[in-house]
């Protein structure tokens, strides 16, 4: 496992799961949940940084990073169900989340079905879910259909290159990304991932169903300046009147970021989270 000062870890248990979490700092919590195929080493200069104000809590994913899960299967609501009883573990009622990727979407249940656990959301690189399809969207979806037949011990550095990030990452870098992988249940766990939780997300997201619900949480989404397609004038072209979707919704650009802002721009990425933060009270 990867070293970062100020970081503590444990293994929390959970129905089905040990989860291990890494924290930083003490007060009001702030959930940070990683993307796809990362771990909570992702929030290594983020977490840090909002941890001078906030108990930073980033927990590995089921199927990922030091996690470790009695099934390999992961269905629909299954990671949303397992935030909320990690939630109830650390005798958490409401936190602050920020979500990255295929975290996005299980904060996105949570926020829906559980407004009360969740005082304010930023999702990065994702679309709002009540955004509409199009077929403009289909380049930012060039990944999936590798991802859900993945083939075990195939690499997924490609994935830490253009033109999901603005540079290549480092080789020090995607390697302790992807150490993990290693172990036989954490490579099964990308297929997994794609049938359960985004195979069941994709017919809600096609059907409109977010535009049936409305979102209560405040919340922020950040996109790249270089994810192309999914840049913020997309969104919002596409998302059409969000004050018909959203109690507070709010957009912003991250610039000279593609996909993995969070390496490609970590320092503006948090300046955008704590400012949020902090004027949403």
């Amino acid at each position: 496992m990867p070293v970062v000062p100020g970081f503590t870890h444990r293994y929390v248990d959970l129905p089905g799961l040990t989860a291990h979490v890494a924290e930083i700092g003490e007060g009001e919590p702030v959930v940070m949940l990683h993307g796809l195929p990362q771990h909570w080493w992702q929030w290594r200069s983020i977490g840090a940084a909002l941890g001078a104000r906030y108990r930073v809590i980033c927990p590995d994913l089921r199927g990922f990073g030091w996690t470790r899960a009695e099934s390999p299967r992961i269905g629909h609501l299954t990671i949303m169900q397992d935030a909320v009883a990690l939630m109830d573990a650390l005798d958490i009622r409401s936190a602050r989340f920020v979500a990255h990727d295929m975290g996005g979407l299980p904060a996105c249940h949570l926020a829906y079905a559980h407004p009360d656990r969740m005082r304010a959301l930023v999702v990065l690189s994702v679309p709002p879910p009540f955004m509409r399809m199009s077929l403009g969207l289909l380049p930012a979806l060039r990944h999936v259909p590798q991802l859900r037949f993945h083939r075990r011990g195939r690499s997924l550095a490609y994935l830490f290159r253009p033109p999901y990030t603005s540079r290549p990452m480092s080789p020090e870098t995607v390697a302790t990304y992807l150490a993990p992988m290693a172990r036989p249940e954490i490579d099964g766990a990308i297929s997994q991932l794609y049938r359960g939780l985004v195979g069941g997300e994709l017919p809600r997201l096609a059907g409109g169903f977010y535009r049936t619900e409305r979102l209560r949480v405040p919340s922020l989404y950040l996109f790249g300046e270089k994810d192309e397609p999914l840049t913020e004038s997309f969104a919002r072209r596409h998302s059409g009147d969000v004050a018909r979707y959203a109690d507070h919704f709010e957009t912003a650009t991250v610039p000279g970021a593609a996909h993995f802002m969070t390496d490609d721009e970590p320092d503006e990425v948090t300046r955008l989270i704590a400012d949020f933060f902090k004027r949403i009270g």
